[in-house]
């Protein structure tokens, strides 16, 4: 496999291990099913892009016998027209204007034609474009649960408890602020090997609509990755302040021993 292409084999590695770190930390949890159900899909990810990818032999076969069977129907008018003795058959007396019309009618045939043959030429892909979306359709729902799993995982829940006034229909957050920092953690990273696999799945397929939407998935898996980052910053932000804060009262304890010793030694 080419190094510019992605490894469908290590995505699979890479979200069994993820579906594993998450098991091991949050066990039975719906993040850890979503997970196993993304390791699914990834494991019929290459047979899926070949499916989309290949060939549709029997639509292509009978889209080229149908486009001939088009062509040769049209051409039997002028087959005619070259044996026959009689020629265009064009009266002497208004032959141009016969002869314009007959251009005219000629050249609307020719559209049609060719816009019927390019209609059979485009089956196949559209064909395959509607299974490209249809599986892409499968991974935009996939981000859209991981999204609803993160929802009501507020940091300011965790950083300033006493200002969150709860209601009965508050939901639980029994995490501390290291497991609430990972779990955001591995949704980013789910969200991220999501769009992978959409990448895999168009990438033997060279499809504006379905790039377009490979395109489109990525950037919502995007967005939603940045919204959760911001969550992970509101914590790493706390923890650098009550670090500070720890540091800080240690340091004045030794800060004022030093200066009565000074004053002390001063007397």
């Amino acid at each position: 496999m080419s190094v510019q292409t992605l490894n469908p084999a290590k995505i699979v590695e890479t979200i069994k291990r993820l579906h594993a770190r998450i098991g091991e930390r949050f066990p039975n949890s719906g993040l850890c099913k979503v997970c196993f159900q993304l390791a699914t899909i990834a494991e019929n990810m290459e047979v899926k892009a070949d499916w989309i990818g290949r060939p549709v032999r029997w639509l292509r076969n009978l889209t080229l016998g149908l486009c001939g069977l088009i062509v040769g129907i049209s051409l039997i008018p002028l087959i005619i027209l070259a044996f026959s003795n009689e020629g265009l058959g064009l009266s002497p007396d208004n032959w141009f204007v016969e002869l314009v019309q007959i251009t005219e009618a000629g050249i609307n045939d020719v559209v049609l034609i060719g816009a019927a043959v390019f209609f059979l030429l485009t089956v196949e892909t559209r064909y395959k474009r509607e299974r490209a979306l249809k599986a892409l359709h499968e991974l935009r729902s996939i981000a859209h649960v991981i999204d609803m799993h993160q929802l009501t995982k507020d940091p300011h829940r965790i950083i300033s408890p006493k200002s969150y006034a709860r209601t009965k229909g508050s939901p639980k957050l029994e995490m501390t602020r290291f497991e609430l920092r990972r779990y955001l953690d591995y949704c980013i990273e789910m969200l991220s090997l999501t769009s992978k696999i959409a990448a895999v799945y168009v990438q033997e397929f060279e499809d504006a609509v379905a790039l377009a939407s490979a395109s489109e998935l990525e950037a919502l898996t995007t967005g939603l990755s940045s919204k959760i980052w911001h969550k992970i910053t509101l914590l790493h932000e706390f923890e650098v302040d009550q670090e500070f804060a720890l540091t800080r009262q240690t340091a004045l304890p030794v800060a004022k021993k030093d200066s009565t010793r000074e004053s002390g030694e001063g007397g």
